[in-house]
């Protein structure tokens, strides 16, 4: 990073020096020589300021235009949506509960994958050819069913 660029990216991030010096864990005095360019600023150091500029989100283009607002510990996302950790936590219940009802009374529904709309991440030296798992339609479930009770009527029927 260059100098100016870590200048410019300090002072959008932190009111004073000693609030940045505590940040990085280092003396203010410290601080001061990176700013004046006196020596060359730590690469841990340049590291956390872009973690801190990013909002502690990996460098994918999934989390583009998401942040963590470290004062009020909520993440934001592009559309301006604050969502809080417990909030968070409650959704993997609310996803089930939906799907149980969707399943129990057959409601015309087709879950949308996010993972499916947005490029895929990169991994291994190569991109995921297809996403993991299927998406399975109303009318394949219906087809399945239809076979699963035929083949426990033929069990029934052949029971003695």
């Amino acid at each position: 990073m260059l100098h100016e660029s870590f200048v410019k990216l300090f002072w959008r991030h932190f009111e004073n020096i000693a609030e940045a010096s505590a940040w990085f864990h280092v003396r203010p005095i410290t601080v001061k020589r990176w700013l004046t360019g006196k020596i060359d600023v730590n690469p841990m150091a340049e590291k956390l300021l872009l973690i801190r500029a990013r909002g502690y989100l990996p460098d994918d283009t999934r989390w583009q235009g998401f942040r963590v607002d470290e004062d009020r510990c909520i993440i934001i996302t592009p559309e301006g949506r604050q969502f809080s950790p417990k909030e968070l936590d409650s959704w993997a219940i609310r996803y089930d509960r939906y799907h149980a009802l969707s399943r129990m009374y057959e409601l015309d529904y087709v879950p949308v994958r996010t993972n499916v709309v947005t490029p895929l991440p990169f991994r291994g030296g190569r991109r995921l050819k297809q996403p993991r798992e299927e998406t399975i339609t109303k009318d394949k479930k219906k087809a399945y069913r239809r076979a699963k009770e035929k083949a426990d009527a033929k069990k029934q029927a052949s029971a003695p």
